[in-house]
């Protein structure tokens, strides 16, 4: 991205979203006039990647987000050695006060015994367990990557695990923040929007428009290329990728503007096409990832 690029002002304005509204939530808890809001984060059929982009997350970190911002109730990774002690504590906040972020798709096979996230009096306590439990009651419901938004690559044909969405489970609204994995800043900003207004706009299929309003194609620094149909034929050229297989052009999240690992690259700036991860239907409606054979002539 060249240097017009960062500084024009609606690229300012997007990357500094998330960081606004946190530091606005911040503010009003110090003052008082917020209180902190209960957060459960669950890890269910998955890779757990998006626990591990929030903590890797620097605008600000996760240490903020738990000292700052909200008391985590409950996390799988975090809580693995409290053993039933971490389920009781998941068990109790029921009839209280909290937001529920949920990554990963749920197991439905077998009774939900293809993912077990740990145990409740001697027995199995697993993903279908805790969203029986808790998705209804929440105040809202996050789901937070491409698995729990819509099944993502849990999902995936065959899906031997029966894996699902949390929307296909609950009868109420849930917040969708699809990619693989989520953006820190994502998440941290939808939380930020819930705690200090409530649910934040949403667009058709229930993605916060702060963060997913825009086409990547829209605001791709390759963009010229495309219009003027100067197309790459492998990787590594440094023009539009788009008959390499690149999804931009369906793919709806600000990563142009916002960038990754803190903020210095994203895959078109490394010569990779997009692969529309934070489009509903990944991965199987955006396979082939590369697709060489579209920019082969007379076929």
């Amino acid at each position: 991205m060249n240097k017009e690029s960062i500084s024009c002002p609606e690229y300012n304005s997007k990357h500094q979203t998330a960081r606004k509204l946190l530091d606005e939530v911040d503010e009003s808890i110090w003052n008082g006039t917020l209180k902190k809001r209960n957060l459960i984060w669950l890890e269910l059929t998955g890779c757990s990647g998006n626990i591990i982009s929030l903590i890797d997350g620097t605008n600000p970190d996760y240490e903020y987000m738990i000292t700052n911002m909200v008391n985590l109730l409950f996390n799988n990774s975090l809580m693995s050695d409290w053993g039933e002690e971490a389920i009781e504590k998941l068990i109790n906040a029921v009839g209280t006060d909290y937001v529920l972020a949920v990554e990963g798709a749920v197991a439905t096979k077998n009774n939900g015994l293809y993912n077990i996230i740990g145990r409740w009096k001697g027995k199995p306590f697993t993903a279908l367990d805790a969203i029986n439990l808790l998705g209804e009651k929440a105040s809202h419901v996050i789901a937070v990557g491409a698995c729990a938004t819509h099944g993502g690559v849990s999902a995936a044909h065959p899906n031997p695990s029966g894996s699902v969405s949390i929307q296909s489970l609950l009868k109420r609204k849930v917040i969708k923040l699809p990619g693989c994995p989520c953006h820190p800043d994502w998440f941290l900003g939808t939380l930020a929007h819930i705690v200090l207004y409530g649910e934040p706009e949403l667009d058709d299929v229930d993605r916060p428009i702060l963060f997913y309003g825009i086409r990547i194609h829209d605001r791709c620094p390759r963009r010229s290329f495309y219009d003027q149909g100067i197309f790459a034929t492998r990787l590594g050229e440094l023009t539009c990728m788009f008959k390499l297989g690149c999804r931009g052009p369906v793919t709806r999240t600000d990563c142009p503007i916002r960038l990754w690992n803190k903020y210095v690259n994203w895959p078109i700036k490394d010569d990779t096409p997009c692969i529309g991860c934070s489009q509903i239907g990944f991965p199987d409606r955006m396979e082939p990832f590369i697709s060489y054979n579209t920019t082969r002539e007379g076929e």
